[in-house]
This record gives C-alpha cells, sequence and structure tokens, in this order.
C-alpha cells in the first residue's frame, strides 16, 4: 500500500510541474503500438484471426473487413 502512496505522490508532482501530458500520451500511444503490433503478429499464425475473434468476442465479423478477408 505505502508503495502506492508513493506512486500517487511522484504523479501529483509530475502534474505539478506540468510536463505530464506528454509523458501521459508517450505512454498511452505506446500502449495501443504494442497492440497493434500484437494483433499483426497474432494474425499472421496459424488459427490466428480464428483467435482473435475469440479474445474479442467479435460478433459482427463484416465489421472488421481485414479480419474477414483472412478468414477466406
Amino acid at each position: 500500500m505505502n508503495q502506492r502512496i508513493e506512486a500517487m505522490e511522484r504523479w501529483a508532482r509530475k502534474v505539478k510541474e506540468g510536463n505530464w501530458k506528454e509523458i501521459h500520451t508517450e505512454f498511452i500511444n505506446s500502449q495501443f503500438e504494442k497492440s497493434e503490433r500484437f494483433i499483426n503478429k497474432l494474425s499472421q499464425t496459424k488459427n490466428g484471426c480464428e483467435k482473435i475473434i475469440k479474445l474479442y468476442n467479435i460478433k459482427n465479423i463484416k465489421g472488421y473487413p481485414k479480419l474477414l478477408k483472412k478468414l477466406k
């Protein structure tokens, strides 16, 4: 619990300094990039598209033309 409070205090200092937006944006963008790389890599494996559909519980496959194309 103490580590959590320390992390919150460090974040509060960053916000007060005013440079948090750049750091936060970089972090969020990196999360999206990692996710996209993972999905692309998984889609290239055997049954990868089926795994993606199951993982994300996709019901409307027609809404994902890239996956639909790979399934055919």
